[in-house]
């Protein structure tokens, strides 16, 4: 008899959840964050690699012909 009163204890306990959606909304608005936190982070290093290479030597033509 004790698995059967286990069992109506949880059917009892299933019948007062809420919305489901609206329990787990807090995960998804945390997830979303977290992803646009990880996306700027993402988009900060773009063009890094064009900021830190050797400079171009400029070859400008008034500078060499007065030379």
């Amino acid at each position: 008899m004790h698995i059967a009163s286990a069992l109506a204890t949880i059917a009892a306990e299933s019948e007062h959840h809420g919305n489901v959606a609206l329990e787990t909304l807090p995960y998804g608005i945390v997830a979303i964050a977290v992803f646009g936190v990880l996306a700027l982070v993402a988009a900060s290093y773009r063009n890094v690699a064009n900021r830190h290479a050797d400079p171009v030597p400029h070859t400008d033509e008034k500078h060499s012909a007065g030379q």
